[in-house]
């Protein structure tokens, strides 16, 4: 189990290493085409709608299929997609409906992939090792991101920006080599399926919505993202407008965000082990929301770089708890199901959230009080569902599945 586990971080790492020069160069790609704010909610939007679309059915059939041939496959796919826009650049075809399209498309294969992900992580680890576990494959992954905006970086001062995804497709070869060396299967034993898709998918529908816990993290979080996704969807633009900073030092921002992602993964298992989930993770999102007002009125741009990195940690840390929670609560059979029906609730609204952001900060020109406006928000949301519902006190359903599924 341990050779398999560490086969499997090993590629997921590299993966993730250029997976983050992708999420630095679409952005600022997009901005350099456009320079337009709702341009840049689009493109989030691009990202969020197959989850809404397709989410439901992807966590079905993953349940149904080989999860690791499945993420192999989604590698392989992925990388197609990505070498898409540089070629498309190359013949003179490259536009930003292109960018939208391969946006789109690579998250579609991603549903795939977060899905199987997610279920094969109980098949490599034992399961009182799932916060620590989680939180140290969150921390690697992390520690790539931070090193690929800073490559990608230096990079453009020799290639243009669409030729940074050559990269990010092949470290998805690698992410497919690595997964065909891991010996270990990722989906437990079970009988061949005889339901239908459409009855696997209310199956998982039914375990979460009667579920107090699971039913109200997606909840909150369908409300915390349609609030806050206008703050990652923008980030370029802040950075332009508020620091008028060049594409290498907005680099470092994205960096930055990736450091504090690992500073705070590596705490989850400590912090968890000492203090509830409810102090744990609302706690950190209420952190969250302060760092985001803070960024707003950040005087100088190494200030809101510090503060963005907290940010981003923090809801990472907030993730790493609600997705080991889940892990430990859902029968390995239902996983697939369960996390991207966990996606399409939670990012349900993300889209519009995204597109109407970009409205506002287009109509207002006013980025900065947007973004402290949202950080007030996501304060306040997290507070309130700390302080009434079952979230405050999410370990006695944890200790009893099946009772709580049953309330």
């Amino acid at each position: 189990m341990r050779a398999d586990f560490w086969k499997f971080w090993t590629g997921e790492t590299v993966s993730n290493f250029g997976s983050s020069i992708t999420q630095f160069a679409l952005p600022l790609l997009v901005f350099k085409l456009t320079g337009s704010a709702v341009s840049l909610g689009v493109g989030f939007a691009m990202f969020g709608l197959p989850h809404l679309l397709f989410g439901l059915l992807i966590g079905a059939w993953t349940d149904r299929l080989d999860r690791k041939r499945l993420m192999i496959v989604v590698d392989l796919l992925s990388a197609a997609v990505l070498v898409s826009v540089p070629l498309a650049a190359t013949a003179g075809l490259l536009s930003v409906w292109w960018i939208y399209a391969a946006i789109f498309a690579a998250s579609t294969l991603g549903i795939f992939f977060q899905a199987a992900q997610f279920a094969a992580i109980p098949s490599l680890v034992e399961r009182d090792r799932l916060v620590a576990a989680n939180g140290q494959i969150q921390a690697s992954f992390s520690a790539a991101t931070v090193l690929g905006p800073l490559a990608a970086g230096a990079l453009l001062a020799f290639i243009p920006i669409e030729d940074l995804l050559y990269v990010d497709a092949a470290t998805f070869l690698v992410s497919a080599v690595t997964l065909s060396l891991i010996a270990r299967p990722f989906n437990a034993p079970r009988e061949a399926a005889r339901t239908s898709i459409r009855a696997d998918v209310v199956e998982g529908l039914r375990y979460v919505l009667r579920h107090p816990v699971l039913r109200n993290i997606s909840a909150m979080m369908a409300v915390i993202n349609f609030v806050s996704v206008t703050v990652p969807a923008q980030l370029v633009l802040f950075a332009k407008h508020r620091f008028a900073v060049s594409d290498s030092e907005l680099g470092f921002l994205f960096a930055a965000d990736g450091a504090g992602v690992v500073l705070l993964s590596l705490a989850a298992g400590p912090l968890r082990s000492r203090f509830s989930f409810g102090n744990v993770a609302l706690g950190s999102l209420m952190l969250s929301g302060l760092m985001t007002f803070a960024l707003a009125y950040a005087p100088s741009y190494p200030l809101a770089v510090a503060l963005s990195a907290a940010s981003a940690g923090l809801g990472i840390l907030f993730n790493i708890n609600t997705g080991s929670l889940r892990q430990a609560i859902v029968p390995n059979q239902l996983l697939g199901r369960i996390i991207t029906i966990a996606m399409v609730l939670a990012w349900s609204a993300n889209p519009l959230g995204a597109t109407l952001g970009g409205v506002i900060v287009e109509r207002t020109g006013d980025v900065q009080t947007v973004y402290a406006a949202i950080g007030a928000l996501v304060f306040g949301i997290a507070l309130y569902f700390r302080l009434f519902s079952p979230l405050g006190h999410a370990e006695r359903y944890l200790e009893t599945p099946a009772r709580a599924a049953a309330v």
